[in-house]
């Protein structure tokens, strides 16, 4: 039986919400290179804080 991984909010790689954390975990790469593309997204194309929010909000915190 296969252990399936799923995406959490970081409970030790946060700054805000632990969300760059938690994508950076799932994906095992350096958080901060997901905080850089995300600040490009909201500098570059304003959306980034509306992504932001709505996965502050849908991705469960880690236990």
């Amino acid at each position: 039986m296969t252990k399936t991984k799923k995406l959490y909010r970081s409970k030790k790689n946060r700054i805000i919400g632990g969300v760059c954390g938690g994508i950076g975990e799932y994906l095992k790469i350096d958080p901060t290179i997901i905080r850089i593309i995300w600040a490009i997204s909201i500098f570059g194309f304003g959306a980034g804080i509306l992504v932001y929010l709505l996965a502050w909000i849908i991705i469960p915190e880690k236990k």
